[in-house]
């Protein structure tokens, strides 16, 4: 993966996707939108599942780094 490809995903991972579960949950219960707690939830486990993603590939990298 290339260093612009990584820092792409980590923005969407810090920002973009926690952010998206934020608005929506916000405005379902505003506007009565289906899915209040299911869709945020969804949205949330794919932010941890890249997060963790992302984790493994920056060890990875620091560890070809140092050799």
């Amino acid at each position: 993966m290339t260093n612009r490809v990584y820092d792409i995903l980590k923005w969407i991972a810090l920002v973009v996707l926690p952010a998206t579960a934020t608005l929506y949950t916000m405005l379902a219960k505003i506007w009565g939108l289906p899915g209040e707690a299911e869709i945020p939830m969804t949205i949330t486990a794919v932010d941890t599942f890249l997060g963790a993603l992302l984790g493994v590939s920056s060890v990875k990298y620091q560890q070809e780094e140092q050799e």
